[in-house]
């Protein structure tokens, strides 16, 4: 009778280490998916700041970054209401407003998240993103808006003619 006390009191002990063994599993696997899915919405608002700036910068009478997030919301240069952003997102890594990352004549020219832990996704960005491939910490996403400089002597190089039957020559890359 004893024997068969200890062999039920082993079988209970042992069915429970699997069962917190599963409960730490799925643990893991619950906060690895809601990282990821804040790390995509991080993404996503991320680029709605950086089209938006790329639109007020783009669309004034004078090419310039805006000075502070609400002239995101309400163009203070244009007469009538223009909006760029439909409201003010938080930063979903830390749940606190985007760090502003300031532009050389002291405008805004893009948004950071001041989280200093590392993010899951390293590599396999869209092309808009690719800079963040590799990065250490989700405060080295940048996302910012600077206008393409033009390279001197793009302009001046020619297509190659094309002849009939054959198409147009294209610049590398495209």
């Amino acid at each position: 009778m004893v024997k068969a006390r200890g062999f039920t009191y082993m079988t209970v002990l042992f069915i429970v280490a699997i069962i917190a063994t599963g409960l730490a599993l799925t643990g893991e696997v619950w906060q690895t998916s809601t990282m990821r899915e804040r790390e995509a919405e991080l993404l996503f608002v991320g680029n709605q700041y950086r089209k938006a700036i790329q639109g007020y910068y783009l669309n004034g009478p004078q090419r310039q970054y805006p000075r502070s997030l609400e002239d995101l919301l309400k163009d203070p240069r244009q007469p009538g209401t223009v909006r760029y952003l439909r409201k003010p997102y938080l930063d979903p890594i830390t749940d606190k407003d985007f760090v502003l990352v300031k532009a050389p004549d002291g405008g805004i020219l893009g948004v950071q998240s001041e989280s200093e832990a590392a993010p899951i996704k390293q590599a396999n960005f869209k092309l808009r993103d690719r800079t963040f491939e590799g990065a250490q910490k989700y405060s080295d996403w940048k996302f910012i808006f600077q206008p393409a400089a033009a390279k001197p002597g793009a302009a001046a190089k020619p297509a190659a003619p094309s002849t009939p039957g054959q198409p147009a020559a294209q610049p590398p890359g495209k």
